[in-house]
């Protein structure tokens, strides 16, 4: 097994593991900020209310954030009038996008394309419903259908670190980083 495939399978265990603290946006984060040594903890901070779809709204996936997060952290720009390297960022980024779909689809054994990247299209396709993560009652039952499960969203933050490590590694080895 090469390093950076050691330290993929790493990041995507820790993910898993720390989402069952809940928050799937900071468990991706942080298992890609202690795995690559990036990031500080203001960063970690900032991903705190974007789990559950971005404040539990079921919006795009938090697991998918964090790691786009992490993403930023590597190929980001550091100045707002760097539009050079704001749009270089935008192709990994869709990368990821797009391995994040297709690894989702592969490992939950999805028929079909996954379209969406939006926390309840995900809940709909494993769970067979999507749930409104601020009601109370959906919350429990979310709970009950599996969650914070390990074949639930404990799993989808294992793929979505594993798939942000890939392309970070990737890039970081392109730079002669890794």
């Amino acid at each position: 097994m090469s390093e950076a495939q050691r330290l993929t399978q790493e990041a995507g265990r820790k993910a898993h593991n720390y989402d069952r603290h809940s928050g799937c946006s900071q468990s991706v984060l942080g298992s890609l900020q202690e795995t690559l040594s990036i990031g500080d903890k203001e960063s970690f901070k900032a991903a705190t209310v974007l789990s559950g779809g971005v404040a539990r709204c079921g919006e795009t996936c938090g697991a998918l954030l964090g790691a786009l997060m992490a993403l930023g952290l590597v190929v980001g720009r550091e100045r707002i009038e760097d539009t050079e390297q704001y749009r270089k960022a935008m192709e990994p980024a869709r990368d990821v996008c797009e391995r994040f779909k297709e690894a989702l689809r592969v490992k939950f054994g999805f028929g079909g394309e996954l379209r969406s990247t939006l926390c309840r299209d995900i809940q709909e396709r494993i769970y067979g419903r999507s749930f409104d993560l601020n009601k109370a009652e959906d919350y429990r039952a979310f709970i009950a259908a599996g969650g914070h499960s390990d074949v639930g969203c404990l799993k989808v933050c294992g793929i979505a670190a594993q798939v942000g490590a890939e392309k970070i590694l990737e890039i970081m080895n392109e730079r002669g980083g890794c």
